[in-house]
């Protein structure tokens, strides 16, 4: 018996597929516009339970793109507020909050134990960190980031190159903001590459890894309707 909620799964992923993904446990780094709107999706998916990690609080700004900022919530923690949206959406996901920034100290503490870890940060050393931690757990890492109508998804698994073969040498990856900071982030490309990450995480807990963007980057251009799937290589 499969609950009347994800009937319209069942041609694209069956009852095998369902029961994966509800014994399935998956952590939100950022909880931003991309990680609101993947918190969203895979709640709606039916992901057994998530732990939603963010230190920040929403502000007037993120009114444009990020889910989970209303304007009678800012000033509240994203943490709580995606806990709050996820119970509204499916009683049955249990949800871990952790309403703080990670860091090299306690990263691996609250990654480990998860299927999949989600990057949906917005500066490349932060990314790093989370990497390490992911690499340290034996997990994979779906990492995402967006600036302005282009964005990128790509999967990391612990033996991969990783973030490197995308930034470079971490020594050289020293700015504190994206390029969303630069660029701008508006919310049809967060939507849209939030949607592509959140394929990847179901495409690994449900084992479907044959066509990952393993050692792959998508970069999508909105401006040109152009995507584009690069090789990656040390």
């Amino acid at each position: 018996m499969v609950p009347s909620r994800y009937l319209r799964n069942q041609s694209t992923y069956d009852c095998s597929d369902q029961i994966r993904f509800l014994r399935s446990r998956v952590a939100l780094v950022g909880l931003g516009g991309l990680g609101g709107t993947v918190a969203e999706i895979l709640t709606r998916a039916g992901v057994g339970a998530l732990t939603l990690i963010d230190g920040d609080r929403f502000e007037e700004h993120n009114l444009n793109r990020q889910l989970f900022c209303t304007q009678e919530n800012l000033g509240s923690t994203k943490a709580s507020a995606a806990e709050t949206r996820v119970a509204t959406i499916n009683s049955a996901v249990e949800t871990r909050v952790v309403p703080t920034f990670l860091s090299t100290e306690n990263a691996f503490q609250v990654i480990a134990g998860h299927d999949a870890v989600v990057d949906c940060l917005d500066n490349i050393p932060s990314r790093f960190v989370v990497e390490d931690a992911a690499r340290q757990a034996g997990i994979p890492l779906v990492s995402a980031a967006i600036g302005g109508l282009t964005g990128q998804v790509t999967v990391i698994y612990p033996q991969d190159g990783g973030l490197e073969w995308v930034y470079g040498p971490r020594d050289s990856a020293r700015q504190t903001q994206g390029a969303e900071h630069l660029l701008g982030c508006p919310p049809q490309t967060v939507v849209l590459v939030a949607a592509m990450q959140c394929g990847e995480v179901l495409s690994i807990l449900c084992h479907r890894t044959s066509h990952l963007l393993r050692n792959k980057l998508w970069i999508v251009d909105l401006s040109d309707h152009t995507v584009e799937v690069l090789a990656l290589a040390g």
